[in-house]
């Protein structure tokens, strides 16, 4: 028998090499704590729920059936707030409210502008102060409310969502300060009429009322204090942030997916629809309602024809519109982080605007403003509109070429900002994509709310006119084909100008959709997608997303993708950019080991390994919790027990000594006996005293001292503390795609690599980010790239051969001999 239970022993260890220590005590453990829990956080409210109901019922009153219901109905209700489609629902509306709202005051702001300057016709130079004037003093308070109150609401707020969505926690943006900041200070800054984003900026804000309802709703219980569900909440607002500026449900939910995670949960796929789908109800509900529309249409509605719409032989010049926004775009790109780069290298540049924060936005302003001032040089680039002006006139189906004077195109009303007398509508379009396309770079770089999406789709649009344009005149009869004539429609190449550019921008795809919901029209999605598909392949190429741009300028710590061309990463180890040198604390050791390892460093997690011989990892434990088993062990009440337990020995020992003196002396003795327990309860009171209102170790000498030391070579006791059993752990082996993959679904901060159990190093992220972006320079084992490069199939095979050899040898060792099952054991299984 005492064979047969070695050998089980020796079996369940051999098992924990492979699967773990704690598999049965995981389950038995998730089940009590989850039942704790339920008593703990619901248990009281249950009760007393159930408490009033029992009392009501016992009670036979008038009123007692009344009550009963009202308690019914009270029960009922907070179980229907917790439902997720309610606060989904609620999400929707108050983003939605809020972007009609912000749109409201951003044309209050736009109209006195525009009110002031013709008011003042008969003085050019007054008309200069106050173009130039209102856009400084709005963005000047934009700058200085967002610095004061928040500092995180500068930006789009788009990187920081991503960095989020992938775990890192980023302090003070989730929060009512910074909501109130976005909010304030992005109406005065697109109130300005500064070529700056709206779009960007509200997919933070419905992130934001995201974060905030659900620690509201957190009140009423539920599980919305559950990272995960907030993290589902927050990828559901994403959708939202966009969709309740364009009306585009699909589309905001679409680019959501593209730009803000890496992973898409198919669960949340309704909630984001959803949630989408109310904003941009409510948000062109309200104008409607506000008698400003007659019936809800897309945001900007074009009547392009249905029939017949595009001739395939407009596709070509489709597929070149879209490669050359692809080029465009990578060079935005690139002149943004130029910009933001060589303010930052010039040192003495730097350090003067950082002592005059608003100095850079006001001087910035007055540029753009002067430049696109009406009289002046914004004549001849059709300065005077705003961006939804601009937009709308140049998804116009209308041909401008045609008429050449600037009196024919009386009938089409706003357009008549891009015809000048002495200048081509060519020359017109041409002067606007260049100095929009270095304003908007240069103006989204300053320290105020504000995105770049809006800007970059009047550029494609404008880029987009500029070809249709070039195609009218090259064909100025229409196409001939099959004995129809297809006229060409600059506005529809304007419409996809925009889709591609801002794809190229932004490397999404569901542009188009968007631009299609924003048109309300989809008969130009097939050159519209052809456009965004091309525009990407080439910016792509070229330059990273503007986001990611942002999150390598703001240092932001997110994982980069696999770029393309780099077929070395895909064989690259773990093995060759793993710590070897890990932290970690054996099973067996004592509170001063665990006091060398905290002393050591400030990682959140420590490896806990069976002994340093065997380094089999048994779990990890995180660093609160070894600091509050040290604080136990060395306690106040501990030493205070320590005290009160010598001072007891003490007495008893004197105690002792009185009972054995002679007859004779036995009064002497008693008096100095009740003389010295005197001084003795005397000197305790004293110290325990000034043992209250001190430090302890200060006061207690050599006795505290000595008794530390020996508190500290105990062994420690893992009983009273939360063990992960199951850390996540690689194979030294595991190639860098997969262990990206695997970081970038599950949002892992580090893991564990092992061989067959054995702990022999830690990949965090820190070392994986190095790793792909080919610049590791970690203290263990640097990538070899020519060793890397130079594996193949034999070597792989040849190193199964040796894993295999290993596990056959350690088996031998290790297990005992399987014993043939007999026929009574078949049959109890």
């Amino acid at each position: 028998m005492a064979g047969d239970g070695s050998d089980q022993r020796a079996l369940q260890y051999e098992q924990t090499l492979m699967y773990g220590r704690y598999t049965q005590e995981l389950g038995v453990t998730a089940k009590q704590e989850a039942a704790r829990l339920r008593e703990s956080g619901q248990g009281r409210s249950i009760s007393e729920r159930s408490r009033i109901l029992d009392s009501l019922k016992n009670d036979k009153g008038r009123c007692a059936k009344c009550r009963i219901c009202t308690v019914r109905c009270q029960k009922f209700l907070i179980s229907l707030v917790r439902e997720d489609w309610i606060v989904l629902i609620l999400l929707g509306l108050v983003t939605g409210l809020l972007s009609w709202g912000v749109d409201i005051c951003i044309s209050i702001f736009l109209r006195a502008q525009k009110w002031m300057y013709d008011s003042l016709d008969s003085n050019v130079f007054l008309q200069y102060l106050v173009w130039v004037t209102c856009p400084m003093v709005l963005i000047t308070f934009s700058a200085g409310f967002t610095q004061v109150l928040a500092p995180q609401a500068v930006g789009s707020g788009i990187p920081e969502m991503k960095t989020i969505l992938r775990g890192v926690v980023l302090k003070e943006f989730l929060t009512f300060k910074t909501f109130v900041a976005k909010i304030i200070g992005l109406i005065c800054a697109l109130g300005s009429s500064m070529p700056l984003g709206k779009e960007s900026p509200f997919v933070h804000i419905a992130s934001l009322c995201a974060a905030l309802l659900s620690k509201f709703m957190s009140l009423f219980g539920g599980n919305y204090e559950n990272e995960s569900r907030k993290t589902e909440m927050l990828v559901a607002a994403c959708a939202v942030g966009l969709a309740c500026c364009f009306a585009a449900p699909v589309g905001g939910v679409l680019f959501s997916i593209e730009v803000t995670v890496t992973f898409f949960a198919v669960r949340n796929y309704w909630r984001g629809f959803l949630a989408a789908t109310i904003s941009a109800f409510i948000f062109r509900l309200m104008p409607v309602w506000n008698r400003d529309e007659d019936t809800i249409t897309a945001l900007l509605q074009t009547s392009f024809r249905l029939h017949l719409p595009f001739n395939l032989k407009e596709l070509p010049a489709f597929a070149v519109l879209g490669i050359a926004s692809g080029l465009i775009g990578a060079l935005f790109v690139y002149l943004n982080r130029l910009i933001v780069q060589s303010i930052k290298k010039q040192n003495t540049i730097n350090k003067f605007l950082m002592k005059n924060r608003l100095l850079y936005p006001a001087l910035v302003t007055l540029l753009v403003s002067t430049l696109t001032f009406p009289p002046g040089f914004g004549q001849f680039m059709a300065g005077k509109l705003s961006q939804e002006e601009s937009l709308r006139t140049l998804f116009d189906n209308r041909t401008w070429t045609k008429q050449g004077i600037a009196e024919e195109f009386d009938y089409i009303g706003t357009a008549q900002a891009w015809i000048h007398p002495q200048v081509s509508v060519f020359v017109t379009l041409v002067l606007f994509v260049i100095m929009k396309f270095w304003m908007t770079a240069l103006a989204i770089t300053m320290p105020v709310p504000c995105g770049a999406f809006v800007p970059i789709i009047v550029i494609g649009a404008a880029f987009g006119r500029l070809v249709g344009e070039c195609m009218a005149a090259l064909f100025p009869d229409g196409i001939h084909s099959d004995e129809s004539i297809y006229l060409i429609m600059p506005g529809a190449y304007a419409v996809a100008g925009a889709a591609a550019l801002s794809g190229a921008v932004t490397h999404t795809v569901s542009t188009s959709v968007i631009v299609c919901e924003l048109t309300g029209q989809i008969s130009h999605i097939l050159p519209m997608i052809i456009a965004v598909l091309l525009a990407n392949a080439v910016a792509q190429s070229l330059q990273p997303s503007y986001y990611d741009s942002q999150i390598r300028i703001k240092k932001l710590p997110y994982l980069p993708d696999l770029g393309w061309g780099h077929h070395e990463k895909y064989n690259i180890r773990v093995e060759d950019i793993m710590e070897r040198d890990v932290r970690y604390i054996t099973l067996n050791c004592c509170y001063r080991d665990l006091h060398s390892v905290l002393m050591l460093g400030h990682l959140k997690t420590l490896a806990l390994v069976e002994s340093a011989e065997s380094m089999i990892l048994l779990g990890s434990i995180e660093r609160a919790q070894l600091q509050s088993l040290l604080s136990q062990q060395l306690s106040r009440s501990r030493r205070m027990e320590y005290i009160r337990e010598r001072a007891a020995a003490e007495k008893k020992c004197l105690s002792d000594v009185s009972n054995s003196d002679s007859e004779d002396g036995r009064q002497r003795a008693s008096q100095e006996v009740r003389l010295q327990s005197t001084s003795l309860f005397l000197l305790s009171f004293c110290f325990k005293f000034l043992l209250i209102i001190s430090d302890p170790p200060n006061l207690c000498g050599l006795q505290i001292a000595e008794w530390e030391e020996r508190q500290l070579d105990e062994q420690v006791d893992f009983n009273n503390c939360k063990i992960d059993p199951a850390p996540f752990q690689l194979v030294e082996r595991t190639l860098l795609y997969k262990t990206h993959t695997i970081f970038s679904l599950l949002g892992l901060d580090h893991a564990y690599v092992t061989s067959i159990g054995r702990l022999i190093g830690v990949v965090s992220f820190k070392e994986l980010r190095k790793a792909i972006e080919g610049s590791v320079t970690v203290k263990g084992v640097k990538v070899r790239r020519p060793l890397a490069n130079l594996r193949n199939s034999g070597t792989r095979k040849t190193e199964a051969t040796e894993l295999h050899k290993l596990w056959d040898r350690h088996r031998s060792v290790s297990l005992p001999e399987e014993q043939p099952t007999s026929e009574s054991d078949e049959k109890s299984q």
